[in-house]
């Protein structure tokens, strides 16, 4: 199945590629012309391709079954695919974004069908996921269509992600850790101690970062620390959940009250690859200066 996007109305010189765990919203991807490329769930023995073939729905039902729930990167040719339709569309150059290397080998694969793309490929390693690595790609594409150069669109999502933050509470790090996302020593101490986990991005890893005693109070530090992190500058903010929708409302409503440079606020549900190894009632903050 094609990667999602407009490849034909593509016209620019610069293309934009990213990945299903981006979690853009689609008339975003629409109207800026980013394409994403899609992760792979294995559930049980059906391989299904993120965004089109698995729900966010299904995979929490999945999970709360305790059914055997992995994921896998795209391959080399379906990268190579997606370059060569898009200097068919026009492209002279692709800026092709990815998630962090550190949980992911989707930007190795990128890397290998970048050398033998028809235009010259930058493959970027944002450290990013979820709308952390969106706001990375809406940064490019933007630069893009103001007429600036591969080069500068580099630079405008490289910009992005340096300035960028990303925090999730989880109900357990059991998914974390049975995806090997993060170190048994520590899942084990947060299921001895009954704590709930905040978890930060941290150098493209996924890192513990404080312990908390209740869920209530976890969700409030994370709407904290997002308020802290966002101050009085010009900011986006996207909010993820998985399966937890009416906490995620909540914690967007307190946002757009509490930060004053508000630009743009994203509310959506994280993808299967995602929510896979983090589990249903995942909620998580996004700060992105301009």
């Amino acid at each position: 199945m094609p990667p999602t996007g407009n490849l034909p109305l593509m016209s620019r010189h610069v293309a934009i590629v990213t990945d299903s765990t981006a979690y853009l919203p689609h008339p975003a991807m629409e109207r800026h012309g980013i394409v994403a490329v899609p992760l792979t769930v294995v559930l049980g023995d059906q391989a299904l391709e993120e965004g089109t073939e698995i729900s966010a729905r299904s995979l929490a039902q999945a999970l709360q079954k305790r059914r055997s729930v992995t994921t896998s990167r795209p391959s080399p040719e379906t990268f190579a695919e997606t370059y060569r339709a898009s200097a068919a569309a026009g492209a002279t150059g692709i800026v092709s974004l990815h998630l962090s290397a550190e949980i992911s080998g989707t930007y190795d694969a990128a890397v290998l069908a970048a050398r033998n793309a028809p235009v010259p490929v930058r493959v970027v390693d944002t450290g990013m996921v979820a709308m952390a690595l969106g706001f990375c790609a809406l940064a490019a594409a933007e630069t893009a269509e103001s007429g600036g150069t591969l080069d500068e669109a580099v630079a405008a999502a490289e910009k992005r992600a340096a300035g960028t933050s990303a925090w999730f509470y989880v109900d357990t790090l059991d998914y974390l850790r049975r995806g090997g996302r993060i170190g048994a020593a520590q899942a084990l101490l947060g299921s001895a101690l009954a704590v709930k986990p905040l978890l930060q991005l941290d150098g493209g890893r996924i890192e513990l970062l404080e312990k908390v005693r209740t869920a209530s109070k976890a969700i409030a530090r994370l709407e904290e620390i997002a308020v802290e992190r966002a101050g009085l500058s010009r900011v986006d903010i996207a909010v993820h959940h998985l399966a937890a929708p009416e906490r995620a409302e909540a914690l967007a409503e307190r946002l757009r009250e509490r930060v004053p440079g508000l630009v743009d606020l994203h509310v959506s549900e994280v993808g299967a690859v995602i929510g896979a190894h983090t589990g249903p009632g995942l909620l998580g903050a996004v700060v992105s200066p301009r």
